[in-house]
């Protein structure tokens, strides 16, 4: 059995019991599967063959970390704190910008060129290289930021830890998640994709692409280059029609070399409030 698969067999058996916690192997085995999330080794989902696997055994990990991590004073002078969960160090060695009021817990993963401005990444998130993380956004436990994206101010990306193998919210690489937009339930948006302000994506939302002769309706994942802004849908109710939230696409963002180019070209065409 390899060094993954034994730290995987005693988290799993761990979760089914959780007395076995009393015991150091089971302990260290929480303890270590969390560093390596921290130290980006492992991570709660990943892409391949077009489809991306959530690992259980890690979301599993996380949840039990809070049952041996016990209470601790945490001073970063100014300020201080008490938790179960340290704050991560580290982001010289990192490249990682962390700007004052930014608060980054252990085992979440930040790539080289992060930006995070005054806002919250959890742990066992996980966030790719150049992606900036703006003002008084959230990234939730275990969600999955690509490379070069950017969540604006306010943005809230939904986390996850139960049930084990609930599928984390992931944004692709290259997106743009607008002001206040908020991302839950594990909702995907593909790579490139822009988020237009205040857009609300959860797995029941229908996401409705508006550009050819007919609606065609997705739910959980906005396709890749999708340009997307809210909107609503009538739905008859005892009490009469009433509009309810959905998301449009409008339009789809177009091939760059440029990504930044790209972006502000985008923004202009479909005059989109970010």
């Amino acid at each position: 059995m390899n060094a993954d698969a034994e730290l995987r067999a005693r988290i799993e058996a761990a979760f089914a019991d959780r007395a076995l916690l009393q015991q150091p192997p089971y302990k260290s085995a929480v303890l270590r599967a969390v560093d390596l999330l921290d130290a980006g080794t492992l991570r709660v989902a990943e892409p391949g063959d077009g489809a991306w696997t959530v690992h259980a055994w890690l979301q599993q990990a996380v949840t039990l970390y809070f049952a041996v991590a016990g209470m601790r004073v945490i001073d970063a002078e100014p300020f201080h704190f008490h938790d179960k969960v340290p704050l991560k160090n580290g982001f010289d060695r990192a490249q990682v910008r962390v700007v004052p009021g930014g608060i980054v817990r252990h085992g979440a993963h930040l790539e080289p060129g992060v930006v995070v401005m005054p806002a919250f990444v959890n742990i066992g998130a996980r966030v790719g290289a150049r992606t900036m993380v703006d003002t008084w956004a959230t990234v939730g436990s275990c969600a999955q930021i690509g490379a070069d994206v950017h969540l604006s101010g306010g943005v809230g990306i939904g986390g996850v830890l139960e049930p084990p193998g609930a599928r984390p919210v992931i944004v692709e690489d290259g997106a743009f998640v607008g002001s206040r937009c908020i991302v839950v339930e594990g909702v995907e948006v593909g790579a490139r994709a822009v988020l237009g302000a205040n857009v609300v994506l959860t797995a029941s939302t229908p996401i409705v692409d508006v550009t050819g002769s007919e609606p065609v309706v997705h739910k959980g994942r906005v396709p890749a280059n999708a340009v997307v802004i809210p909107g609503t849908l009538p739905k008859r109710f005892p009490a009469g029609e009433f509009a309810t939230p959905c998301a449009l696409v409008i339009g789809a963002r177009k091939a760059s070399t440029d990504l930044k180019t790209s972006l502000n070209a985008t923004l202009r065409e479909f005059a989109l409030p970010v």
